[in-house]
């Protein structure tokens, strides 16, 4: 196969999908393609908003640093979302977040007038995005549930469950999830110490149902991980 283009990118790019032709092009016009390599900044909290970002390839997260300089993960994006929308809900012109590459990335961005200018020139892309956005906050609103109601064994279970969901690769019916958090990241995410985090792995990995190392995380009964999770 050849190499693919911008085009074919945003083509085959979920809120774009179905878009006539034409419309496809004048995004293709606006959007322009960079990469990023493992742990490369994306962007700085504080920073003037001034790109929408389409993932097509890789992981990123997004997190912020709190005032005693902890790093709290928000999300992970995966190919097919954007990120940097939620700047439309809030209106600001600054972020207060910080985006970096978990693997290597591939990204269409647009600037954010540019954007705006689509928005209001399609509504079904307008759509699109407000959908997307919604489901962002819903993925957040989860989260905070689980930290409130769900003890860390819980948590850390829900979150390789929705990770594995989102993510993962299935054949035969195992699950295998690229790239894996590290153990710290996780304990992030899941609002637990790194050593819980470890000790919660080996315990799903003895039981029989995760196996990971430092390229995966594989998944083998998903609903005995369910189970934990509930």
């Amino acid at each position: 196969m050849s190499e693919k283009t911008k085009f074919w990118y945003l083509k085959h790019f979920n809120i774009f999908d179905g878009l006539d032709e034409e419309t496809l092009k004048a995004v293709d016009k606006l959007a322009a393609m960079c990469t990023f390599k493992t742990n490369d900044p994306i962007y700085f909290p504080a920073e003037p908003s001034r790109c929408i970002y389409f993932l097509k390839k890789g992981h990123v997260k997004i997190s912020r640093i709190s005032e005693d300089g902890k790093e709290i993960i928000l999300d992970i994006v995966g190919p097919g979302e954007v990120f940097g929308e939620l700047l439309q809900v809030d209106n600001t012109d600054e972020r207060n977040e910080i985006a970096a590459a978990i693997d290597e990335v591939l990204i269409c961005n647009m600037m954010r007038s540019d954007f705006e200018k689509m928005l209001k020139k399609y509504p079904e892309l307008n759509f699109r995005v407000t959908k997307e956005v919604g489901a962002r906050l819903r993925k957040v609103e989860e989260r905070v549930t689980e930290l409130v109601f769900k003890d860390v064994k819980k948590r850390i279970a829900s979150f390789l469950v929705r990770y594995a969901e989102e993510f993962g690769m299935i054949k035969s019916g195992v699950i295998t999830i690229k790239p894996p958090l590290s153990h710290q990241e996780l304990g992030f995410l899941t609002g637990a110490a790194r050593q819980t985090v470890t000790t919660t792995l080996n315990e799903l990995r003895t039981n029989g149902i995760i196996d990971f190392d430092r390229k995966q995380i594989t998944v083998n009964d998903m609903s005995r991980l369910k189970k934990v999770a509930t």
